[in-house]
């Protein structure tokens, strides 16, 4: 039996009954487009999201919903009722006792398809609903799904999209005009000299797609309501009774003046369709799974089983032109089965659709490299990569130095969220710094990306010259940065040992006011030596700060700090992302006292959301913990599908839940020290389990644990074995 094969049967998922509502659906997609499909009624629902469809206010819209009913009734309740997810192939398939409904994307063309296979005729309708029919305002609270935030304008619009049936196919689309939120957060924040030279994605953005069947007739507009929010849908019906129907609705996406030229390169995506277009998506998702895989057995499966349906979920976004976002990816269903408070319509999603929140995307990020998915990290990376310019700016105009100063809550055009960079700003406050008590100062975050991007050259090999300019600038702000602060408080710009002076800085949200924070340091120090090419910087880096509590040695948050702000724990942060500290390093003590002792560390202490406790407790080797704390973020999530966890801190589905999930549970059996790999470091040695991992310098470990043993243990290339370390808790054959 292939692995494959097993993975298939691991992972698969089958309800046997209709869903309630939208919470209860179930996640399809492929290349950039995501699809959550429910049957509901006797009637089939998806909706449909796209990477990077952003409004004028930078809220990630749907592309809409579709429902479809067939005459004689399909469903017929839930008699010999089968929904089935199949990730090893990337499509879902609902079984009745009338015959089968395939819904499966295309992963090279942004292109959806229906396909219905009935045991007899029957007639189908479809139904394109929207509830951007009309402008719909704003309302309070409803600003959080956008850059606004908490205070849109008085009177803001979520403007109507164009709709436009046709005999056999409908066309619809939103367009932003020429002014958004972009050339408002220009003037917000001081750049409006610089406007000319800065990278606006969002004027005349437009997306939005075409429906159409070869069987299908117009046959007018109905009004509705779903969920507490109306729609108006354009209905269309077969023109006969058929045994086969075949709908399909391509997607396209274009920032251009040039309506005309949007629906030109539309038509020309529905042109391309092929009948070859299943075969070449079903051999990426085969491929996909294959390249790397967790399979647990008894109390593991679930865990097991869960990683692994987030990762389809991840995979679903593969080529976005934005990065999968952590706040509900493509994934978000309407908001009322999250937070009854939050009645809104289905494109709302706390924390915004433009805004990236660095500390939650990285935990998206980070786990793709053990998974070997190094072609779906080109969203992230280009994403801060389009940004640079803009952010070697914010430095050129506020401080008349350079390097890249990039926020945490930042637009997809890297200024900070206008909201977190303040409203009410004093005039003599700093217009390169948030007014913000949560944000202020915290600028180190793009480091994991810059250090991401260094581990994908390490792992896979891959060319990373077109991020280099990216990599030196964000370092060379520190530099300058603090070097420019220290020189305007007294006449030297270092300390008397030569070091930067990170001060004022902030250590995540949490520790503010900072003097050296450790999580700064640490993060500086590893991007620099993995860089390998600015020495001289990195003799300024200072030592990271240390504490005695209660006779113990333990990572101090930093030299020295005015306030705790938020429930981060950034004294951890040499252990994870940044490795200092660890399994097989020196001064692991010291690390352990700090996960073990550090009182702010245990308050903090949680699962759910970002928190990175299991990424830790596996990191430190400390494998009660690790599974212990591992279990809880990968047990199923409140909804039906088991990996729509939250809404945590964020949304749901929690995507940096699953991604911190994915890390933990990878640490646990895979590190690496140098040359060295580390096996089961933190997986306790009486439950059965088998991997396939990727590992640096282009390496596959492939390994199973059973009943206390390493039955079978692969390595590619096989020079490679020799640098296996094995947790001597185990048995090697």
């Amino acid at each position: 039996m292939s692995m494959l094969f097993l993975w298939g049967q691991h992972a698969h998922l089958i309800w046997e009954s209709q869903s309630r509502n939208s919470s209860e659906s179930m996640p399809c997609g492929g290349g950039d487009i995501g699809l959550n499909v429910w049957v509901e009624g006797d009637e089939l629902f998806f909706y449909m999201s796209r990477s990077g469809t952003f409004d004028r206010h930078n809220t990630q819209l749907k592309q809409g919903r579709v429902r479809m009913a067939f005459t004689p009734d399909f469903f017929n309740g839930n008699t010999e009722f089968s929904q089935e997810l199949k990730p090893e192939e990337g499509h879902i398939e609902i079984t009745t006792a009338a015959g089968t409904i395939e819904l499966w994307v295309d992963v090279f063309k942004p292109v959806i398809h229906v396909e219905v296979k009935s045991k007899q005729a029957v007639k189908a309708e479809v139904f394109y609903e929207n509830w951007r029919y009309r402008d719909r305002l704003i309302r309070k609270g409803e600003g959080q799904q956008n850059s606004w935030k908490w205070a849109p304008p008085e009177g803001s619009l979520t403007a109507a999209d164009g709709i436009e049936p046709g005999d056999k196919s409908i066309l619809f689309y939103h367009r932003n005009p020429q002014e958004t939120i972009f050339d408002w957060t220009v003037r917000q924040q001081g750049l409006e000299e610089v406007k000319e030279r800065m990278m606006n994605p969002l004027a005349h953005l437009t997306f939005g797609g075409m429906l159409w069947g070869d069987n299908l007739r117009y046959r007018g507009t109905r009004d509705g309501e779903y969920a507490g929010t109306d729609f108006k849908a354009w209905c269309y019906e077969s023109v006969k009774p058929a045994r086969n129907h075949h709908i399909k609705i391509a997607l396209h996406t274009q920032q251009t003046e040039d309506m005309a030229l949007w629906e030109q390169e539309l038509r020309r995506t529905v042109a391309a369709v092929s009948a070859a277009d299943k075969k070449r998506s079903r051999e990426w998702w085969k491929a996909f799974h294959n390249r790397s895989y967790i399979i647990g057995s008894g109390e593991s499966t679930e865990i097991t089983r869960n990683y692994m349906l987030f990762r389809y979920m991840l995979g679903c976004n593969a080529y976005g032109s934005v990065p999968t976002k952590f706040n509900g990816g493509l994934f978000t269903f309407d908001p009322v089965f999250v937070d009854e408070k939050q009645a809104f319509t289905p494109d709302y999603r706390k924390w915004g659709g433009g805004t990236m929140t660095a500390q939650n995307q990285r935990l998206v990020y980070w786990p793709m490299l053990k998974a070997g998915d190094f072609d779906m990290m080109d969203a992230q990376f280009e994403f801060y990569n389009q940004m640079l310019g803009n952010t070697e700016l914010r430095s050129e105009v506020y401080w008349g130095h350079g390097g890249a100063c990039f926020g945490e809550q930042i637009e997809n055009f890297g200024l900070p969220n206008p909201a977190e960079y303040g409203f009410k700003r004093p005039d003599y406050f700093d217009k390169g710094v948030e007014y913000n008590a949560w944000l202020e100062y915290e600028w180190d975050t793009v480091l994991e990306f810059c250090q991401m991007i260094l581990d994908r050259n390490v792992y896979n090999g891959d060319d990373i010259t077109p991020y280099i300019p990216l990599i030196e600038s964000s370092l060379r702000f520190f530099e300058e940065h603090y070097e420019y602060l220290a020189s305007r408080r007294g006449r030297k710009s270092l300390d008397g040992e030569g070091h930067l002076i990170l001060f004022p800085g902030s250590a995540c949200e949490t520790y503010k006011m900072t003097n050296n924070a450790s999580s700064t340091i640490a993060a500086l120090r590893v991007v620099l030596e993995s860089y390998g090419q600015m020495p001289e910087m990195l003799t300024k880096i200072p030592p990271l700060p240390l504490r005695e509590l209660e006779g113990r040695t333990m990572i101090s948050p930093a030299k020295t700090w005015e306030r705790i702000n938020n429930v981060e724990t950034p004294q951890l942060y040499p252990v994870y992302p940044w490795r200092i500290y660890g399994v097989g390093r020196p001064d692991l003590e010291i690390a352990r006292n700090t996960y073990l002792y550090d009182p702010d560390a245990l308050e903090f202490r949680i699962h759910i959301g970002w928190k990175q406790d299991n990424i830790w407790a596996a990191c430190l080797g400390l494998t009660e913990e690790a599974y212990r704390l591992t279990s809880l973020k990968l047990g199923d999530g409140p909804h039906r599908f088991p990996a729509f966890w939250g809404p945590g801190y964020d949304w749901t589905p929690d995507h940096n839940w699953g991604g911190s999930g994915m890390i933990g549970l990878q640490e646990m059996l895979l590190q690496t020290n140098g040359d060295e790999i580390l096996l089961f470091p933190a997986w306790p040695q009486d439950k059965d389990i088998r991997f396939k991992l990727h590992a640096p310098g282009n390496t596959v470990v492939e390994a199973e644990l059973r009943d206390g043993e390493v039955i079978d243990l692969k390595v590619f290339p096989k020079s490679r074995r020799k640098d296996i370390v094995m947790n001597t808790s185990y048995i090697k054959r």
